[in-house]
């Protein structure tokens, strides 16, 4: 029995024509810049998102913390979203090895963060503080994203302050699809700017930043510094040329899907959703939620634990099977668990 795995879009299999890629992928000594796979990544990533370079990297936590080293010295400070993944879930990255000081503010309910609270948090320029040097986004952000004249404005702040701007952009393409615009829209307003390719696009693993030619120049000392020289990283690249080249549009189904399974739990008494899902994530909070999870757990369903229950649709998860969670759903609660 197939099982079906909500619990995040980094659990995808590789599909069987992005393993053979991997496999016929022509390699060489990255290190040396030598890997003609990865050359090609790098080069169409950077094409792809209207920037001068880029440079594969095996994380979005590495490619994250490389931007921010990049971007700031030792002693330096970066403003970022408190629940963004660059300050909670890298594991204080930016702090220990990168000696930058987060400038934490909380996110407004869209996932923006209020430029007016941004402004009051730069630092003046005295010897007391840390010099603010950046501001992060993160977009989508929790499922959200996040509006292109917000971008804009946030652009202005930056300019006018002479901050740089780098976009955890995870799941960008997510965003991208939602919105129907090119990419560049979004990505013009950032000098750097991170996507995963294992998350929703299916690659089992790897990111890419991308940025100018002297940012990147800078970050492979840094990625290098960090162990993150990769030699034969051909056949791990080949799986993101396939991504890109095979998996940007399909992520409507994604997104389809999510709204299928919110529709399908909102009427089930014993589940409350928390927002629209606009783009592949449905938040919610379940009634019996430990015996919830027990039970589809024996149906081969996994969900996320917490104070509130994530589902991430992704390309391992057909409309079918939407419709067998939302009955194994509403089995549990008609059964009175």
């Amino acid at each position: 029995m197939k099982t079906i795995d909500l619990r995040s879009d980094t659990v995808t299999k590789p599909v069987a024509e992005m393993k053979q890629a991997m496999f016929a992928a022509q390699l060489g000594d990255d290190v040396y810049g030598e890997d003609p796979s990865v050359n090609m990544l790098e080069k169409k990533a950077a094409l792809l998102l209207g920037k001068e370079d880029a440079i594969f990297c095996s994380s979005g936590t590495q490619s994250n913390l490389i931007a921010l080293m990049a971007h700031c010295d030792r002693g330096d400070e970066y403003i970022v979203g408190q629940d963004a993944h660059t300050y909670k879930y890298e594991a204080g990255g930016a702090a220990v090895l990168g000696s930058i000081q987060p400038q934490p503010i909380s996110f407004d309910v869209d996932g923006t963060l209020n430029l007016d609270t941004v402004k009051r948090v730069i630092k003046p320029d005295d010897n007391h503080f840390a010099k603010t040097k950046l501001l992060c986004l993160e977009n989508t952000i929790g499922g959200k994203v996040l509006p292109l004249n917000y971008l804009n404005q946030a652009k202005d702040l930056v300019d006018e302050y002479h901050l740089s701007f780098h976009l955890d952009g995870a799941r960008l393409f997510n965003a991208v699809i939602s919105q129907g615009v090119d990419v560049k829209q979004i990505t013009t307003a950032f000098d750097s700017i991170s996507i995963c390719l294992s998350k929703g696009l299916g690659a089992p693993i790897g990111s890419v930043l991308v940025a100018s030619a002297e940012i990147i120049a800078k970050a492979r000392r840094i990625r290098k510094m960090l162990g993150g020289g990769m030699r034969q990283a051909g056949m791990l690249a080949a799986a993101g040329i396939y991504a890109l080249d095979n998996h940007l549009h399909r992520l409507d189904d994604d997104h389809d899907n999510a709204q299928l399974l919110a529709q399908g739990l909102s009427a089930i008494e014993g589940i409350t959703l928390h927002g629209c899902a606009q783009t592949n994530m449905l938040f919610l909070s379940a009634q019996k939620q430990p015996q919830l999870i027990d039970f589809l757990a024996a149906k081969n369903i996994i969900i996320s634990n917490g104070k509130v229950i994530r589902l991430v649709t992704h390309l391992d998860i057909n409309s079918e099977d939407i419709v067998k969670v939302v009955t194994a759903v509403e089995e549990f609660y008609s059964d009175n668990h």
